[in-house]
C-alpha cells in the first residue's frame, strides 16, 4: 500500500518553521465522531488526543482552550482562570472564520488571527499528545512542552472528567 502524503496545512508550516519534532498521523474521519474517533482510529487513549475548542468570553472575544479528549470543559473554572465573567462555545462559523480551519480540523498552530490560548495544565504531565494538524482526519503527536515554545499558552485548570 502506498503511503499516504500528509497534507501541508498552516499547522504543519509552524511546527515545522520553528524546527517542532512532530509525527503526522492520517485516520479516518468521522462527522462528530470527535476525539474518540480518531484515538480508536489511531490505536491511543482518548486521554492524550487534545482537542482544540474555540470559545469566547462575554464581551464575543474569542479564545482557544486546549483540553484532554475525554474531558469536558468547566466553563465556569475556565472563565474564572482568565479573569473574565463567562466563558461559552463559539459558533462553528465564528471559530472558522478566526481561525482558518473546518470545525473538526481546528488546530491552535498558524491559526488565522492571534488567539489567547489556554491548556489544561495536567497536559505538560503527558510524555507525548496528539493534536490537531490543521485538517480533518490528521493529528500531529509532539511533546507538550513544544506548545509553550511556539504558542502564548495559559496553563489552566478547567478539565471536568466525562466519566
Amino acid at each position: 500500500m502506498a503511503k499516504e502524503k500528509i497534507p501541508v496545512t498552516p499547522a504543519i508550516r509552524i511546527l515545522r518553521q520553528h524546527k517542532i519534532e512532530f509525527g503526522p498521523h492520517l485516520y479516518n474521519y468521522e462527522e462528530k465522531g470527535g476525539t474518540a474517533v480518531s484515538a480508536r482510529e489511531l490505536g491511543i487513549e482518548e486521554h492524550i488526543v487534545i482537542k482544540t475548542l474555540v470559545m469566547e468570553d462575554e464581551n464575543k472575544s474569542p479564545l482557544i482552550i486546549l483540553m484532554h479528549g475525554d474531558c469536558e470543559v468547566s466553563t465556569k473554572n475556565l472563565a474564572r482562570a482568565i479573569g473574565c465573567k463567562q466563558v461559552q462555545p463559539c459558533d462553528p462559523k465564528t471559530a472558522q472564520k478566526q481561525t482558518g480551519y473546518q470545525v473538526g480540523g481546528t488546530s491552535p498552530f498558524g491559526t488565522r488571527n492571534k488567539l489567547p490560548i489556554c491548556a489544561e495544565a495536567s497536559i505538560f504531565d503527558l510524555e507525548r499528545v496528539y493534536i490537531n494538524g490543521g485538517r480533518r482526519g490528521l493529528l500531529v503527536d509532539i511533546v507538550p512542552a513544544d506548545l509553550e515554545k511556539i504558542l502564548p499558552v495559559q496553563r489552566v485548570n478547567a478539565a471536568i472528567n466525562r466519566q
